[in-house]
Parts: C-alpha cells; sequence; structure tokens
C-alpha cells in the first residue's frame, strides 16, 4: 500500500469542500469560453473586464455560508481585488477553498476524430507546484464523454480514465485534492437508459484507473453528469425520475470511500438543476448514501448574475444579490429544504 505524504490533508480538504450545505462555484471558464459568454450579452472581453465579473463573484457578502470551494482558470488565480488582495486570498476570507482548473482541453482523439481526450498532462507536476504556492488547495479535470453511434468506444472511455488517474496522482503528491470529471454529454436525442449505461461504463473504468494508480479515493471528489436523457429525446423525465436514476447509477459504481460527489449542471437550467439535486437529497434522507451529495456550477450559479451584470459597474450589487440567491436555494437543495416557492420568496428586490 502507497503511503500518501499530505492523505490527512487531502481528506480534510475534500470533506470541507463538500461540508453540510455548501458546494462548488465553477468560474474556471478559459478565456475563449468567457469571451463567447461576454459577446452573446453585448460585454467587451479583456483581462479588465473578466477579472470585474470574477471579483463580483468572489466578494459576494456572506457568500461563504453556501459556496465552500470555487474552481478558478489560470488567468483569475494570478488576479486580485480592486484593493490588491489576491483572489485566492478573497476567496480564503470568504471561507471559500481556492481551487484551480489544471486540463487544456479536449481534443480529437488520434485515429478516431469523432471522439475527444482531454490533454494537460505535459508539465503538469510543475503547475500544480506553483498552483499550490498561488494558494489552491483542489484542482479540476474534465474528461468529454459522446453519446453516438458507436460512442464512446472502449478506446476514448480508457483514454481518458487514464488520464484522469494519472492527473489525480500527480494532485495528490502536490497536496492538492483532485476533481474527477468525466462528463457524459447531454447532446443527442438517446434515452436515459443508454445515458445510463454509458455513465456506468465510465466511472466503472474512472475507479478501476483511480486503483491502479494508487489515487487516495478519501482524498478525491467526483463530478459527474446526472443521468438525463439526451437533450433532443423525444421522452424527457420528471425531477423525482432523474433523482432516482442517477442514484442508481452512483451507488452501483462509486465507491464508499469517495468524500463527496459534486454534481456538473452540464447544460441544464438554473432550475432543473437545484430541483434535480434537493431530490437526490430527498431521496438520501430515507436511504443513506455513503457519500455528500453536493453541487459543482457553472451557468447554474452564474447565469443570473451574469445577465444582471452585462458589463455596467453600477448593477454590480444587484448581480451579487442574484448570486447570492441561486447559491442559497441550491445551499437548500443539499440539505432537501428547497422547493419551487424559494425562486419567488427568496428572490432578491427588483
Amino acid at each position: 500500500m502507497v503511503e500518501h505524504e499530505h492523505a490527512q490533508e487531502l481528506q480534510d480538504t475534500a470533506r470541507e469542500i463538500v461540508s453540510e450545505g455548501r458546494g462548488i462555484l465553477a468560474a474556471d471558464e478559459s478565456t475563449g469560453t468567457i469571451t463567447k459568454r461576454f459577446e452573446q450579452l453585448g460585454i467587451e472581453s479583456t483581462e479588465e473586464s473578466r477579472r470585474t465579473y470574477r471579483q463580483l463573484l468572489f466578494t459576494t457578502e456572506g457568500i461563504g455560508e453556501f459556496i465552500s470551494g470555487a474552481i478558478l482558470y489560470d488567468e483569475t488565480i494570478r488576479q486580485s481585488t480592486d484593493d490588491g488582495t489576491p483572489f485566492p486570498q478573497a476567496l480564503n476570507d470568504q471561507g471559500t477553498i481556492p481551487g484551480i482548473k489544471v486540463d487544456t482541453g479536449a481534443k480529437p482523439l488520434a485515429l478516431a476524430s469523432d471522439e475527444k481526450v482531454t490533454e494537460g498532462l505535459d508539465g503538469l507536476r510543475e503547475r500544480l507546484e506553483e498552483y499550490r504556492e498561488l494558494g489552491a488547495r483542489f484542482a479540476k479535470w474534465r474528461g468529454v464523454i459522446q453519446i453516438g453511434a458507436g460512442m464512446p468506444t472502449s478506446y476514448c472511455l480508457d483514454v481518458n480514465a487514464h488520464a484522469l488517474a494519472r492527473y489525480a496522482a500527480l494532485c495528490q503528491e502536490a497536496g492538492i485534492v483532485p476533481i474527477v470529471e468525466p462528463e457524459v454529454m447531454m447532446d443527442g436525442d438517446h434515452p436515459i437508459e443508454r445515458c445510463y449505461e454509458v455513465t456506468t461504463e465510465t466511472l466503472y473504468r474512472v475507479f478501476a484507473a483511480l486503483f491502479e494508480q494508487n489515487v487516495l479515493l478519501e482524498g478525491v471528489l467526483l463530478k459527474p453528469n446526472m443521468i438525463l436523457p439526451g437533450k433532443d429525446a423525444e421522452e424527457q423525465k420528471s425531477v423525482e425520475e432523474v433523482a432516482q436514476t442517477t442514484l442508481n447509477c452512483m451507488r452501483t459504481v462509486v465507491p464508499a470511500a469517495v468524500p463527496g460527489i459534486v454534481f456538473l449542471s452540464g447544460g441544464q437550467g438554473n432550475e432543473p438543476a437545484t430541483a434535480r439535486l434537493n431530490a437526490m437529497n430527498e431521496i438520501a434522507k430515507q436511504d443513506p448514501q455513503p457519500w455528500e451529495l453536493a453541487f459543482s456550477y457553472a451557468r447554474a450559479l452564474q447565469g443570473p448574475p451574469i445577465e444582471t451584470w452585462v458589463g455596467q459597474e453600477e448593477k454590480v450589487s444587484e448581480a451579487q444579490a442574484q448570486y447570492y440567491h441561486r447559491a442559497r436555494l441550491n445551499s437548500a437543495a443539499r440539505k432537501a429544504e428547497y422547493s419551487e416557492d424559494m425562486e419567488k420568496e427568496l428572490a432578491p428586490a427588483a
């Protein structure tokens, strides 16, 4: 059995991230991705405008009650607030643990160009050392798994599982908690049963690779998709059906040693992502699970604030209120205390 130098720190950090009623803000969009989002809203994308927007999120008063961790992009972890406080320190001051995206994106898989593999392992050990010095205590790597004719192949699943495990091992060597994110995409018209099948096989291979590479499961967080029909499927499923099917999948393949599952929103709307998380936690109250059921949302937390802000300084407070609102509702969902009525009852005043 391999000795892990940072074992206790890894476990403590992982448990803190999935502490009761809290979850993760994924604010790790690449420059290209956030530029597209800005342009859709008529916001000019510059290093300063991106800094201003991330500052809006990170300095929202009281947000640490609901947000335990924030995933940053390379540009962002090097930036500071208006008063010169580095963003990682500003997050720590809120009670939010800084994290960092370390993959360099999904690229066409060699000799299988309809599928993808995530790159970024070259030089990762050195980058992790630098990110830790900058304040990061956890990291994220996203694998992309597509459902389609003949997809995913075993080749695709194996290379992505191997890359995720190599990344996770390097993170733990550096004292950084790895968030392992194998995302089965919503694109397509497949039924929920196909998503279940592919996600189960994907996670099985990921955990086998983690075990083979001596990764400490107690110091890992899993960031999977929920089990959903393809977004173009004729038959969509109720909140309760999605929650139960997702939990059935997780029970089948996720080891009890993993401290928490932090679901991605993956293109779901704000309210469905919250409602489905709540339904899973309602089931877990009656039938307890070995892991915390939390969230690691990007657009499902950021949609309302960025659409409110639209690059205007005078709207910062209003945008922060929108962000606080969505974080608060997802915190309630973590405790199975969310209801649709809360969307309006707790909404910030216009």
